[in-house]
């Protein structure tokens, strides 16, 4: 609970510090370098999900302009809006000069999808626009960094994982009447009557796929269903394509997500998976932040573009639990990033380390608002015994706090991985 106040406080103290006090680089504290890991932004449902969720719900939900699982073209502007004020915020802290970009200042790697790859243009064209920064990917489409699930390196034992997220669920059938008044909103605002979708009415179960992966039968598909409407919002659809005109507010969208954050919790948030697929990812950030780091590109800020998977598996092993205003626990919004800074003491020497969340709201990203000193980011930062808040946020010791992180890791599961790629 203190911890929880803390975060929150925080939050307020740095959301009051962006309106208020801006920073300059002759200050006391200076930002060295800037590790961030970007969810993409906002596209329709894969094929997957579209099969899913039409099957559970046994009618045809809304095809987009956009190819199934591409980045849309408002979710390319919503996220430039990102970048263009990420750029301006950075340059005015004197981590980047003016104009356009050198290759010491950034380095961009894209997971290799369209979404992804789409996401980070976006990204830096906002930024530094008319520059043509190049975005870094595999060739094929398993980069283990991002798709470590892949790989027979960092493969989960099926037992251990079943018993893993049956631990996480304590009592499936409670959870699921907990989550009776979310489930019962998003059943009326996608079933064409109550007779028509009896599978809201399924007990969950655990099952398991061929490949050995454990999920939960029932809140898979309801997730998937409140995503989609999420990013169905988010992308600014007229209220009858979003949800048959059932919803028509962001207070609505806020309301349906607990199913989303359930399945978070017995998915990506489950601490042996995240360990097992998300350790080559963590190291790689960890290495990227450190002054000494010889592996990674030597840049000032190193931007990785990738899926919301990926967060929540950092998150789970940095021990990170985030609630911004208008989401519900650990929300990953399109176009939101996990961001790991190292500050150094101009007075002292001593360095530092920062990390925090940052998100768009649901309305800024269906409304395309810019982000600026009167429409901020919202942000909730990371803390552990031994971090102060100061001017530029909470600090936390550099060596101790990296050490710490280190031991979350498991290095079995820690493969090597090219950072010589070709860009587009």
């Amino acid at each position: 609970m203190a911890s929880s106040l803390f975060r929150w406080r925080a939050w307020i103290f740095c959301s009051l510090w962006l309106l208020t006090n801006p920073l300059h680089a002759e200050g006391r504290y200076q930002l060295e370098k800037v590790v961030e890991l970007s969810r993409h932004g906002i596209r329709p449902p894969t094929a997957g999900n579209r099969k899913e969720i039409e099957a559970a719900t046994q009618r045809t939900w809304t095809k987009w302009r956009t190819p199934d699982g591409e980045l849309t073209e408002h979710g390319y502007s919503a996220v430039m809006n990102k970048g263009r004020w990420q750029g301006e915020h950075y340059r005015q802290l004197g981590l980047l000069s003016a104009g356009c970009p050198s290759p010491a200042d950034i380095a961009v790697r894209a997971s290799p999808m369209q979404r992804t790859i789409a996401t980070a243009k976006a990204l830096v064209n906002g930024a530094f626009p008319g520059c043509s920064i190049p975005v870094h990917h595999v060739k094929d489409d398993i980069d283990p960094l991002f798709q470590a699930d892949k790989l027979e390196a960092t493969q989960t034992d099926p037992i251990k994982e079943l018993a893993a997220k049956r631990a996480k669920a304590g009592n499936l059938p409670a959870l699921q009447q907990r989550l009776q008044p979310t489930i019962q909103l998003l059943k009326r605002a996608v079933c064409a009557s109550v007779k028509d979708c009896p599978f809201f009415d399924r007990p969950w179960q655990f099952k398991q796929t061929r490949s050995g992966h454990t999920y939960v039968q029932g809140l898979s598909a309801m997730a998937s269903m409140v995503e989609t409407l999420r990013l169905g919002y988010s992308e600014n659809l007229p209220f009858d394509q979003l949800a048959w005109g059932h919803i028509t507010s962001a207070a609505q969208i806020t309301a349906l997500l607990p199913l989303l954050t359930a399945n978070y919790d017995l998915s990506n948030d489950i601490f042996y998976l995240a360990q097992r697929r998300g350790s080559v990812l963590l190291n790689a950030i960890l290495q990227g932040i450190n002054p000494g780091a010889d592996a990674l590109p030597k840049t000032r800020w190193l931007l990785f573009v990738a899926h919301d998977t990926n967060i929540a598996m950092v998150r789970t092993l940095i021990d990170f639990h985030w609630h911004l205003p208008g989401y519900s626990r650990g929300n990953i919004p399109p176009g939101s990033s996990l961001v790991f800074e190292r500050w150094r003491d101009s007075q002292s020497g001593e360095r530092f380390i920062r990390i925090y969340f940052q998100a768009q709201s649901l309305d800024a990203l269906r409304q395309l608002q810019p982000i600026d000193a009167a429409h901020p980011l919202l942000r909730e930062e990371w803390y552990q015994p031994g971090c102060k808040l100061t001017p530029v946020g909470t600090l936390c010791p550099y060596q101790s706090s990296i050490e710490q992180l280190r031991k979350r890791l498991d290095p079995k599961a820690i493969v090597p991985v090219d950072y010589a790629l070709p860009s587009s």
